[in-house]
């Protein structure tokens, strides 16, 4: 393709990114679909050498942006979460009880019902079918904007009321902030599945190290570094450290670097220190501005890495990604978003309290909350992600099917959440605020 057609359609790609997503703030349209579409109809031009894409030819290359893409988004998340989770305040985890109801009860049920479907109904091999229910299971802490907290609320004035009072949009970025880190223990399965003895011999390692170890590691890492962080950016003795004062919010990108970088050295799970970090400095000063401006340079990093991810995607598209697709496999995945999902998530809301009063209000899943928060489980970048890293470290058979499936749901996701996410959430808000 010629350099100055790449360059007019990368310009114009990026405007479009800068352009949506106000433009489409109020209606039933979501930005990614039409980053979507453009990347489809680019793969669709007669001459695409320069553009040509795939992730089954290109899976180092892709494995390591969604990657980057995924740690800046769970930053972001961790950033924008109002609702503190203090280790010594049991009021406060029960707060974050839907979270962890979603988290433990929905995910596995997610990983075991789509495991169960690729097995029987796709004829995959076990490894391969357990590899896509843990690539599908979490849901997206980069393409759920529509559906989660818009960013951290400052009140300097009155800081014990910094919380969030919808508890939908809470619940579904808590959720995707931490279950991207928590569905790396199944993706590890599958690999040792395909790759290694029984599971008998890897099973109790798995157990202790993969299921148990790696996530302790993770966040007592994430928490300390981020904990180190906030003491240094608020506290330090040394004006020149203390980059809450100079605004300088490029912090946020450090403690991404370090939480991931250091996590991985040490063979824990970077997607959870960097969630934990996140949180941990969201933690410290609770009603400076300066959260608002770390949040925003890594909103508009997450902005630009999505931006190249689904254009790359829609090409990949158009460029045979789907040939492997099979109608068992796209029943699957309609199977995954309209039923497992939101039976899973149904189950995990229905069980235990939910309502729970304390100082800072009440919050409250009632039946329409809780149809709202089963649905709306977005899958997307995290699935490239995982499908990429266990391809380059496993053999599986039946790949191009996987990558087919893979890429199918996400795009099924992308469309039916993104239409129905702007008239849903604003349906939540009117019923919400007629109650006050």
């Amino acid at each position: 393709m010629d350099a100055g057609l790449v360059y007019l359609l990368g310009g114009a790609a990026l405007l479009l990114a800068v352009v949506l997503p106000y433009a489409l703030r109020t209606a039933a349209l979501s930005a990614p679909i039409v980053l979507l579409g453009v990347g489809a109809l680019v793969g669709l031009l007669p001459s695409t050498e320069g553009v040509n894409f795939s992730p089954l030819a290109h899976r180092a290359f892709t494995e390591h942006l969604t990657e980057f893409t995924v740690i800046i988004a769970l930053m972001g998340v961790g950033l924008a979460l109002d609702r503190p989770l203090s280790l010594r305040s049991f009021t406060s985890w029960r707060r974050w009880g839907a979270t962890w109801r979603l988290i433990i009860v929905a995910m596995p049920l997610s990983i075991a019902g789509v495991a169960l479907l690729g097995w029987w109904f796709m004829g995959l091999a076990p490894a391969g079918a357990l590899l896509l229910g843990a690539v599908l299971a979490p849901t997206d802490p980069v393409l759920a904007s529509d559906v989660q907290v818009e960013g951290p609320t400052t009140a300097a004035d009155d800081v014990e009321k910094i919380d969030e009072t919808d508890e939908v949009r809470f619940a579904l970025t808590s959720e995707a902030g931490l279950n991207d880190g928590m569905s790396f223990p199944f993706v590890q399965a599958a690999i040792l599945i395909a790759g290694t003895g029984t599971v008998a011999e890897w099973g109790p390692t798995w157990l202790a190290w993969d299921l148990v170890g790696k996530v302790v590691v993770g966040s007592a890492l994430g928490i300390a570094i981020g904990w180190i962080l906030a003491k240094t950016a608020f506290g330090s003795s040394r004006p020149s450290l203390r980059t809450s004062e100079s605004g300088e919010p490029l912090l946020a990108l450090a403690a991404v670097l370090l939480s991931y970088g250091v996590t991985e050295v040490a063979h824990g799970y970077g997607f959870l220190a960097v969630f934990a970090c996140a949180m941990t400095l969201r933690s410290a000063e609770r009603g400076s501005d300066y959260h608002a401006l770390m949040h925003e340079v890594i909103e508009r990093l997450e902005r630009l890495l999505t931006l190249v991810v689904l254009l790359l995607l829609g090409v990949a598209l158009t460029n045979g990604l789907l040939s492997g697709l099979t109608v068992p496999a796209i029943a699957v995945s309609v199977l995954l978003v309209l039923v497992v999902r939101p039976a899973s998530g149904l189950l995990a809301l229905t069980i235990g309290p939910r309502r729970v009063k304390d100082r800072v209000g009440q919050s409250t899943l009632g039946p329409r909350e809780r149809a709202a928060t089963a649905f709306f489980g977005v899958r997307g970048i995290g699935s490239i992600y995982y499908l990429a890293y266990a391809a380059g470290h496993a053999d599986f058979d039946q790949l191009p099917l996987l990558w087919s499936t893979v890429a199918f749901t996400i795009t099924l996701s992308v469309v039916l959440h993104g239409i129905t996410a702007t008239p849903a959430m604003r349906w939540l808000d009117a019923k919400r605020d007629s109650l006050h």
